[in-house]
């Protein structure tokens, strides 16, 4: 029972660093409010299997926020789209963490279907045992949250018939 509800998912451990970007981003998302109607904003942390539970709930698009691996540029947000191809059906979703692949391939395995899905993921700098992100990764927060509200309102327009879903990009 697919809705025309758009759930956008803050993922992450806030207790290892710059990994508690999405759940800090939609947070902040959260407090900032004015997003339409139809969509929920929820702080997962890890809890996967939470997760995986509400989009069996039906929705037509889900964006994850989540911290993405390093790389030259701590704190570049980028937006990427996840199709079932991406996922990896070898593993399986761990009720007690948070590994966002094994979750979205676990949904078919509950008797769901994977939602027009994408990533506004941000490169960290250090994913240690620390509270608190870092300079770069808490700078692009308020990038991340203009990158999501851009992409919640493309997916909110009704898209004209053969044009293609909204492209994945960097910031």
């Amino acid at each position: 029972r697919i809705t025309e509800r758009i759930l956008v998912a803050g993922i992450g451990n806030l207790f290892l660093g710059d990994d508690g970007f999405g759940p800090e981003a939609v947070r902040v998302l959260a407090a900032e409010g004015g997003l339409p109607d139809a969509v929920r904003v929820t702080d997962y942390g890890i809890r996967g299997m939470h997760l995986a539970y509400d989009l069996l709930e039906g929705y037509r698009a889900l964006v994850l926020v989540d911290a993405l691996p390093g790389g030259d540029t701590p704190g570049l947000v980028e937006v990427l789209e996840v199709t079932a191809a991406d996922l990896d059906t070898g593993g399986g979703a761990d009720a007690h963490g948070m590994d966002p692949a094994a979750m979205l391939a676990s949904l078919e395995q509950l008797g769901g279907a994977l939602p027009l899905t994408y990533v506004v993921g941000c490169r960290v700098e250090s994913c240690e045992d620390t509270i608190g992100l870092s300079e770069p990764v808490a700078a692009a927060v308020p990038t991340a949250t203009v990158a999501i509200r851009e992409l919640v309102a493309t997916l909110c327009e009704p898209a004209p018939a053969g044009q293609p879903a909204p492209s994945a990009g960097r910031r």
